[in-house]
């Protein structure tokens, strides 16, 4: 046997090796998040761990890290890119610095409610930006709802003029820092977990947040008036390490994807029962809900245009003219 045809026979061998030990191998997917376990996010890992468990048994195993047990906000992210953990389900904000178009979702007011995120998310544009972080090696998996962002405040916020001079707590975010120096308000960044805090020593007298976040971290003892404004969304992206995952067979990737469309689903539609069911439960302890006409919402939009007008070279032109496509209001 001549060397090139020996050395054309150890290639193939040297292949064939790598695709049985890829097939036969067991790949382990840690998935760590900074919630609880009875979240809409908690659930839905542990639904992704138990149909995996049934669906991919010897080919993948799932272990789950609730409650930032093995990495936190400040540090999963670099755990991801370091191959410490598999998957991640962060809040869009986070993810500004590796891919900026993503704040659109932070744009106030240029979606007009859930449905339209969701035709936009499912759209092309949504799509891209799922795969937007793959140079970072970065894989956008899914969007999970946490819901629709909602103003409250210690007073009535019915126009866009009666927010100025209010503090209102925010995260980290460049574009909802414009939103609030907009209305003539004071942005004032601060971690999730001292916003209480804040709003019981009157640091903040305002804040914007799911009406599930209003309710589970009680912020109706502090702040009597909420307007059900649905500016912006406060959504989570299910990401994993690209290298991790083009390194699975084909088969196990398409497994995994349909796996996590059913997971998507059923965590979209808990949160936005939760959403429903704890507005209601706001209400009916006395919180005041601002319902906002068609008249108060165009006059909220036109006063947030200028923040688009900033950040449409940072996100995209063509990014926000698709946001706003989605709305059909035409």
């Amino acid at each position: 046997m001549n060397k090139s045809l020996r050395g054309l026979c150890a290639l193939l061998l040297l292949c064939t090796t790598a695709f049985a030990s890829a097939e036969d191998k067991t790949f382990l997917i840690k998935f760590s998040h900074v919630v609880a376990d009875d979240t809409p996010k908690g659930q839905g890992a542990l639904m992704f761990k138990k149909l995996v468990e049934e669906r991919l048994a010897g080919q993948v195993a799932v272990e789950i890290y609730p409650n930032s047990t093995l990495h936190g906000d400040a540090d999963e992210m670099q755990a991801l890119l370091d191959g410490k953990v598999q998957m991640l389900a962060p809040s869009l904000a986070k993810f500004s610095q590796y891919a900026p178009q993503l704040q659109v979702f932070d744009l106030p007011f240029l979606f007009d409610d859930l449905d339209a995120v969701n035709r936009f998310q499912k759209g092309a544009k949504g799509r891209q930006l799922l795969s937007s972080m793959e140079k970072q090696d970065i894989a956008g998996l899914a969007y999970w709802h946490n819901g629709m962002k909602q103003l409250t405040a210690k007073r009535t916020l019915q126009q866009p003029a009666d927010a100025k001079g209010l503090s209102f707590r925010i995260q980290a975010s460049s574009v909802i820092e414009s939103q609030f120096t907009q209305l003539g308000a004071t942005p004032v960044k601060l971690p999730f977990a001292a916003t209480t805090e804040a709003l019981r020593s009157g640091t903040v007298q305002g804040t914007e947040n799911t009406w599930s976040n209003i309710q589970s971290q009680g912020y109706a003892q502090y702040l009597t008036h909420a307007t059900q404004s649905d500016h912006g969304v406060l959504d989570y992206m299910l990401v994993t390490n690209s290298r991790f995952w083009y390194s699975m067979p084909h088969s196990v990737r398409m497994e995994l994807e349909a796996i996590i469309d059913e997971v998507t689903y059923a965590v979209n539609k808990a949160a936005d029962r939760q959403n429903q069911n704890d507005r209601a439960q706001l209400q009916a302890a006395g919180m005041q809900i601002t319902e906002l006409d068609a008249a108060a919402r165009n006059a909220w939009r036109d006063a947030m245009r200028p923040v688009w007008q900033q950040n449409e070279q940072l996100i995209g032109a063509d990014v926000i003219r698709a946001a706003e496509r989605a709305n059909r209001r035409h």
